[in-house]
């Protein structure tokens, strides 16, 4: 029995059929992409044409009108499918900002668009070089330009997917540090149109990093955006961002279930399949064992993530289980990546067995979009009440 079937499961027809869609993207697909450092368009538009990445936008706007944890539900299966799901899942997280804090023309103009896919809204530009997860010390700076327009300058890194995305959804500065009242103020989020931005305004150079992550650093100089992108009030722009951290948090933790559950099937497939010494090596507690521990650690990093999603879902204070979630989903994928490879041997190091390419791909997860160190750190404040640490 396969362990994404061990119990009676939530949206399962949404599961069963997004599994069907990822059956149409094998592991040569997802290989070759990896080598040539491509961007999986045909597997986004098949994403987008069967309506999955419009799963949390209204009805009324043409999406599914979905809530977090069907979006979970889909994002835990393209990566126990043995996909992934860093080329699209953005438009997931960033959709709660404009849903809750866009006024009616932004969500009328742009919201129809995204979900039949017409334009794609991939990018969060928010890390800087110098400020990394301290967000409210980045230096990217928005400025007032009469009533018509904002004047962007600075710099953005991580942004993954820039190349591939029609619209930004930016943080910026709008105020000096020392002019506001409180440390939380003077940012403000501006949905940026790429396609009209001249080329000279905005510079994306792409970073090359471990696994195909299509990231990028950007660049604006003197870039003008119309006032009437700003989303909600100016200087408010903080508080917005962060139920769409809370919401990243929770769908990045599924995809981590997710590659936890891919690497605990081939593991258990192989430890049936291996013969040495006329039996099977499943049979041998050392390498059962840690299957089984990999198996009990993702079952619980599930869990945490169903609760974190049924509280976002309520409207309530969700920061500490989804950034549990996250911890402890992380937590479960990397130690379930590195039993797999352990229970493969050498064959967990040959490219045909797509091992590895998950292995540097779930690694990720240990350090964006926020390290677990980062987490234990506001536990220990926020939830223990334990001294701030420095």
């Amino acid at each position: 029995m396969s362990k994404r079937s061990a119990d009676k499961e939530e949206f399962a027809d949404i599961r069963e059929s997004v599994r069907a869609l990822c059956a149409k993207f094998p592991g040569e697909y997802w290989r070759t992409l990896d080598r040539e450092r491509g961007y999986p368009t045909d597997f986004v538009t098949a994403l987008t044409q069967a309506g999955y990445l419009a799963a949390l936008i209204p009805e009324e706007f043409g999406g599914s009108g979905l809530g977090i944890s069907a979006a979970a539900a889909i994002l835990e299966e393209v990566h126990a499918s043995g996909g992934n799901g860093a080329a699209c899942h953005a438009q997931m997280y960033t959709m709660g900002t404009i849903l809750r804090h866009g006024s009616a023309r932004q969500k009328e103009t742009y919201l129809p668009k995204i979900a039949s896919g017409e334009l794609r809204l991939q990018a969060f530009g928010v890390t800087e070089p110098t400020s990394g997860t301290d967000t409210l010390s980045l230096r990217t700076t928005a400025r007032r330009e009469g009533n018509d327009h904002y004047v962007i300058n600075g710099q953005k890194i991580w942004t993954s997917r820039a190349e591939h995305s029609d619209l930004m959804l930016l943080l910026a500065r709008t105020a000096p540090k020392e002019k506001t009242k409180k440390r939380t103020d003077g940012l403000s989020v501006f949905l940026v149109d790429m396609r009209l931005a001249q080329s000279t305004s905005i510079t994306i150079n792409p970073i090359r990093t471990m696994m195909n992550h299509a990231t990028t650093e950007v660049f604006f100089d003197d870039l003008r955006v119309p006032a009437e992108n700003l989303i909600g009030e100016e200087g408010q722009g903080f508080r917005y961002i962060l139920a769409g951290m809370n919401a990243e948090r929770i769908l990045i933790a599924a995809e981590c279930v997710g590659d936890a559950k891919w690497f605990i099937d081939k593991a258990t497939s192989y430890a049936h399949a291996r013969v040495l010494f006329d039996r099977p090596i499943g049979q041998n507690q050392g390498v059962q064992f840690p299957i089984a521990r990999a198996y009990a650690q993702m079952r619980a990093a599930e869990l945490m993530v169903h609760e974190a999603a049924r509280k976002y879902e309520e409207g309530r204070d969700v920061g500490p289980e989804a950034n549990m979630a996250k911890l402890l989903a992380a937590d479960a994928s990397w130690f379930a990546a590195d039993m797999c490879v352990q229970t493969h041997g050498g064959f967990g190091f040959a490219e045909e067995y797509d091992i590895e390419r998950k292995f540097r791909e779930t690694r990720l997860y240990q350090v964006a979009p926020i390290s677990t160190n980062m987490i234990l750190s506001y536990l220990a404040e926020h939830v223990l009440g334990l001294p701030r640490s420095y």
